[in-house]
């Protein structure tokens, strides 16, 4: 059952809790401003590190806690660039209050150079490539991890926590792409352009193109044609690395190994299985995670946690109120599992 939103301005307008009928109230909007405010000191700012990942070069954003109590790892959406997450990384940090070490990692060959030579990757390659990122880096650490993934990075989450279920202890998807949505236009024309090889080299070779314009007037036709409201971190995100022939070329390959990958039916049986470790918020106009499907789990999975926010689009985390929206929202999630899992 839908809760009716509230008049006040929320970033979280709807929410569905099929367990526990409430609404939740996130305090990330100034009332005055109307601006994000963080009632806390300034903001521990996340670290920028390459890690070689069983021979691939993966870019890293992290912020490693002094006492950690947990290791939240972010699996990004497609495009796979971890730069876009910035600012969501540092406010989940401050809102899980220090409590936990937060790594956000990159797709391979979504990167700002081009590390592997124009190999192409596909949508397990880069399962796989997130698994044995967990077995090098997180196998030997004391604390539980949690999934947290956006738009097919949830799908990718999901598939983690199959296959690791002793070391992830909470798997969060945000604005998931579970299935294919064959009533979405968009996916339909994307579809249509990353399964033709032909027209994904022509147009990574005209996106890469830009690239050899001023940073000046690639930062402007970037703000006025996609990215008007984004942050700066975003935009140089863009600038630095969607211009990239090599990203574009991955961006849209992957795209291709989704749409096929992702018109079998979900896993209802070990979403079942897991649910009191499964959250999902979708978001109120999103085709990548339309509300049918928000119905759908709700109907296969009763009483799994699902929320509705319809305050940010799909790319939140290209908007610093985005980020500290859906930052504060994780956080409560991740807070009130902790607490039922210690009684």
């Amino acid at each position: 059952m839908l809760l009716r939103p509230t008049t006040r301005p929320l970033c979280l307008s709807l929410c569905f809790h099929s367990k526990a009928r409430r609404s939740y109230r996130p305090k990330c909007l100034s009332k005055d401003m109307g601006r994000v405010e963080l009632d806390s000191k300034a903001k521990r700012q996340a670290d920028f590190r390459l890690c070689n990942v069983c021979s691939y070069m993966t870019e890293l954003l992290e912020i490693r806690a002094d006492d950690p109590k947990m290791h939240v790892l972010l699996i990004p959406g497609n495009p796979g660039v971890v730069t876009f997450y910035k600012d969501f990384v540092e406010s989940l940090y401050e809102f899980l209050e220090g409590n936990a070490s937060i790594t956000a990692i990159s797709h391979l060959s979504h990167t700002k150079k081009d590390w592997d030579h124009g190999r192409l990757f596909s949508l397990e390659e880069q399962t796989d490539h997130k698994m044995d990122f967990i077995k090098q880096e997180l196998e030997n650490i004391e604390v539980p991890i949690i999934l947290v993934g956006h738009s097919i990075g949830s799908y990718i989450s999901i598939d983690m926590f199959r296959r690791s279920s002793e070391k992830v202890i909470y798997c969060i998807g945000l604005y998931p792409f579970l299935a294919s949505n064959l009533q979405s236009t968009e996916q339909s024309i994307i579809g249509k352009i990353a399964a033709s090889r032909v027209v994904s080299v022509a147009l990574s070779l005209i996106v890469a193109s830009l690239g050899f314009l001023p940073r000046s007037a690639l930062r402007l036709i970037v703000t006025n044609s996609l990215a008007k409201s984004w942050s700066a971190v975003a935009v140089e995100a863009t600038c630095s690395h969607l211009v990239q022939y090599h990203t574009m070329r991955n961006v849209l390959f992957m795209a291709m190994t989704e749409f096929r990958k992702l018109t079998a039916t979900p896993d209802w049986a070990f979403m079942r299985e897991k649910k009191e470790k499964l959250a999902f918020l979708f978001g109120g106009d999103d085709h990548w995670g339309p509300l049918q499907m928000f119905e759908e789990i709700s109907k296969q999975v009763p009483g799994i946690a699902l929320s509705i926010e319809r305050g940010h689009k799909h790319t939140f985390s290209c908007t610093e109120a985005g980020a500290s929206c859906v930052a504060e929202y994780v956080a409560s999630l991740i807070k009130n599992q902790l607490l039922h899992s210690r009684q």
